[in-house]
C-alpha cells in the first residue's frame, strides 16, 4: 500500500480507503466486518471513512467496536454530519448547534477522543457559512476534530469559503466528491481550485457502485450477490445499471485491462489515482477478497496508451 498527503496537510492517507456506506451494520453481519477490518489493517489500509447518517449511526457504532482494540494511531478516521438524525428542526444541516451536537454523538459511537476528519456531508444553503466555519474552526481547536472537509461543494461555495477562513479561521483540508471514470464533473473547476488551495480529494465511488468492475451487463440479469440486486440500495446503482449504451462501453474495457495484467476494478482505481490531486478512493466491501483485489490498484500505473484508449471508449 501507498500513501498520499492530505493536500498541504501533514497527515498521510492510504490510496485505497475504507468506506462504510450501504454495508456496515446494514449490509453485512458483524462477523464479515470483522473479518473485513481485519483484511483492511493487513493491506496497510490507514484511512476509514463513515458517516453519521450511515445506518442512523449504527455504523458509527459498530466501527467504534471494531476500532476498540486497535492503536489509535494506526487509521485515519474520518466522518461527516448535514443529513438528518432526528424529526426535530435543529437535527440537520451545518448550523453551529447541529454540528457541535452531532460532533459529540459520533465521538461517543466511535469511542474515541478525536475524528481525524470532520466532513461536511453537503453544502447547507440555510446556515450562514461563516457559521459553520466558526463550528469547525472551534473544534479543530478544541481538539475534537484534527482536520476538516466538505463532500459535494461547488466551486463557488468552495472560494467563499475559503474567502471566509483568510488567516484567521482553519482552512478546509480535504474535499470528497463522487469521482470515477464516467462521472468526471469535478475535474474541471473543484480539482484545480482545491489543488491550489492545499485540499485533498478523498473520493467515492471510484467504481461508480461497482459498475466499473464489469459485471453488469447490457439486457442481462444482475447477479444474485451485486449490490444492483439489492432493493435495500439499488436506488443509487439504478440510474447506471439502466443505461445500456453505459453498460455496452464498460464491456469494451474488459479486454483492455487484460492487456494491462489487471482486473476492472483495479483499472478504474488506477485511473482515478491518475490525478495528483487525490489522495484517496473510497471503496466499499462487502468480502475482504474484494478489498484484497482493489488494493492492488495502489501503486498501479497505467500506460498512456491504456488511458487513450479508456478516454475513446467512454467518450
Amino acid at each position: 500500500m501507498q500513501y498520499r498527503g492530505l493536500g498541504a496537510a501533514g497527515v498521510k492517507l492510504s490510496e485505497i480507503g475504507l468506506g462504510g456506506w450501504l454495508t456496515f451494520a446494514n449490509a453485512i453481519e458483524e462477523a464479515q466486518a470483522h473479518s473485513i477490518f481485519d483484511k483492511a489493517f493487513e493491506l496497510g489500509i490507514n484511512f476509514l471513512d463513515t458517516a453519521n447518517v450511515y445506518a442512523l449511526g449504527d455504523c458509527e457504532a459498530a466501527w467504534g467496536k471494531l476500532l476498540a482494540k486497535r492503536r489509535r494511531s494506526d487509521y485515519v478516521l474520518a466522518t461527516k454530519v448535514y443529513f438528518p438524525m432526528g424529526r426535530g428542526p435543529n437535527d440537520s444541516g451545518l448550523s453551529r448547534k447541529h454540528i457541535y451536537e452531532q460532533c459529540h454523538a459520533s465521538l461517543r459511537r466511535l469511542q474515541t477522543e478525536y475524528i481525524d476528519l470532520y466532513q461536511c456531508h453537503r453544502f447547507d444553503e440555510n446556515t450562514p457559512l461563516e457559521e459553520t466555519i466558526r463550528a469547525m474552526d472551534d473544534l479543530v481547536r478544541g481538539g475534537k476534530v484534527l482536520y476538516w472537509g466538505f463532500s459535494e461543494w461547488s466551486a463557488p461555495q468552495i472560494e467563499q469559503c475559503l474567502r471566509l477562513c483568510g488567516d484567521r479561521l482553519e482552512k478546509p483540508r480535504s474535499s470528497q466528491p463522487r469521482y470515477s471514470a464516467i462521472e468526471r464533473y469535478a475535474e474541471t473547476a473543484v480539482f484545480p481550485l482545491c489543488h491550489k488551495a492545499g485540499i485533498g480529494q478523498v473520493v467515492f465511488s471510484p467504481l461508480a457502485q461497482g459498475v466499473l468492475s464489469g459485471k453488469y451487463k447490457p439486457g442481462a440479469a444482475f447477479p444474485a450477490d451485486s449490490r444492483a440486486a439489492d432493493d435495500r440500495q439499488n436506488q443509487f446503482i439504478k440510474r447506471f445499471v439502466s443505461d445500456d449504451a453505459l453498460l455496452k462501453k464498460v464491456q469494451q474495457l474488459i479486454p483492455l485491462a487484460r492487456e494491462s495484467g489487471c482486473t476492472m476494478s483495479q483499472m478504474a482505481l488506477a485511473w482515478a489515482l491518475r490525478r495528483k490531486e487525490v489522495t484517496s478512493c473510497i471503496i466499499g466491501a462487502s468480502r475482504p477478497a474484494q478489498l484484497e483485489e482493489n488494493a492492488k490498484a495502489s501503486g498501479m500505473k497505467l500506460p498512456e496508451e491504456t488511458l487513450r484508449r479508456i478516454e475513446e471508449i467512454l467518450a
